[in-house]
């Protein structure tokens, strides 16, 4: 028998996702979205909620996370019941727009499901609009659900499962007694599903108050889902950070760059600034407003400039996956925040790079986000010439990036 032969009468593998007996609507979605393999996350996560369990999950960013309560949520529905019925809370419109974008892919093929998205900073009359067409599923930020509850737009008492995407940063972003509303307002034998990347004080007690018999899972950033970043340490005297930032972009090694700063006035000075350098770049933070921020990140995502310099908050929820290059120009003052910048680089199993530039007044901070994420970054300095090099043996860096 020809090799031909035999694999024609090999019997077919088994999805993934019919093993768990997911719909075929979702499977096919699935596979249109170009997916091969469930994640770790995945893999837990989905049959855990499919036999109704609340689940607390401990995972990093960029672990398949949306996938892994989407997939039950949609199976949960029921197309005749025009009532909200799977709500997923999020901390910044950024992720709120980028769930509902994954969830509405997911559910593709299925036949009248609707989802809405509500968010801070969109019009009132568009949001309404939408919740006229009577969505079954709904992802939205606490403070503008909890506004919509409050005028009797929308009503949970038949949401069946509520998740809390990001739950330790938005607890953390003051948002706990929004959530508690939220969530006491739903029926109580609901099931609540949280995700965090860290198991804070906050995150806990709402746990503890309000899901029943959790199932914890905890997911490390390890094997295929590991980012691949390699992290830089460039020792920079205060007066120099911008000179040596320019020396990293007129490398033209990176043509998809995200620059963090602390404050939104120094994202918007160091962003007009660099204009008028001549680079191509745009900014977002907390006052920049939302119609020029959807602008701005559409511009990113299509390419229509390289370099985006934010805040920790207006970049929470960005998900492009060919930024080449994270640049820290300020150190965060968490060390979580470290984590979640760099994380913007590496993604799609593409190789990423990221740079820290640190005073010698940041060194104690830097110490700290070392001793955090357990590494030690590779260390660079100037030399006599002005050449960025290595500092353990003075190789130049740039011949050997």
């Amino acid at each position: 028998m020809s090799e031909s032969e035999i694999t024609a009468c090999a019997p077919a593998k088994e999805h993934p996702l019919e093993k768990l007996g997911i719909s075929v609507e979702v499977v096919r979605a699935f596979d249109w979205m170009g997916f091969k393999s469930l994640t770790g996350i995945q893999e837990k996560c989905i049959p855990l909620m499919m036999e109704g369990h609340d689940v607390i999950a401990i995972a990093p960013t960029g672990t398949g996370k949306t996938l892994g309560f989407g997939i039950p949520m949609l199976e949960y529905v029921n197309l005749d019941d025009p009532s909200v019925q799977e709500i997923v809370l999020a901390p910044t419109r950024e992720l709120a727009q980028q769930i509902a974008d994954e969830l509405t892919n997911l559910a593709h093929f299925i036949k009248g499901l609707k989802i809405a998205v509500i968010y801070g900073g969109q019009p009132f009359a568009k949001q309404m609009r939408a919740l006229e067409r009577k969505p079954q599923v709904l992802v939205a930020t606490p403070g503008r659900l909890l506004d919509h509850m409050e005028r009797g737009n929308i009503r949970l008492s038949a949401v069946h499962t509520m998740v809390l995407d990001e739950a330790d940063e938005m607890l953390k972003m003051g948002f706990i007694q929004d959530v508690e509303k939220i969530i006491e307002a739903a029926d109580p034998n609901r099931q609540l599903v949280m995700f965090s990347a860290t198991t804070n004080q906050d995150v806990l007690t709402v746990s503890w108050k309000y899901q029943h018999d959790p199932i914890e899972i905890v997911v490390q950033a390890e094997a295929e889902n590991k980012p691949q970043i390699t992290q830089y340490i460039i020792e920079s005297d205060q007066k120099q950070k911008y000179d040596h930032l320019l020396y990293l972009l007129d490398a033209d090694q990176y043509r998809r760059i995200m620059i963090f700063c602390n404050t939104k006035d120094m994202t918007a000075r160091l962003c007009e600034r660099l204009k008028k350098a001549g680079y191509s770049a745009e900014c977002l933070h907390g006052d920049v407003r939302q119609s020029q921020r959807d602008k701005v990140m559409s511009g990113f995502r299509k390419g229509e400039f390289e370099i985006l310099v934010a805040t920790d908050v207006a970049a929470r929820g960005i998900d492009v996956d060919d930024v080449e290059a994270v640049i820290n120009y300020d150190l965060p003052d968490k060390q979580e925040f470290y984590v979640h910048r760099i994380g913007r680089t590496g993604r799609a199993k593409r190789a990423g790079v990221s740079f820290s530039l640190v005073s010698f007044r940041d060194s104690i901070r830097m110490d700290e986000i070392l001793k955090y994420i357990r590494m030690e970054p590779i260390k660079l300095c100037f030399d006599e010439f002005g050449t960025l090099c290595r500092k353990d043996d003075g190789t130049p860096f740039m011949e050997n990036a």
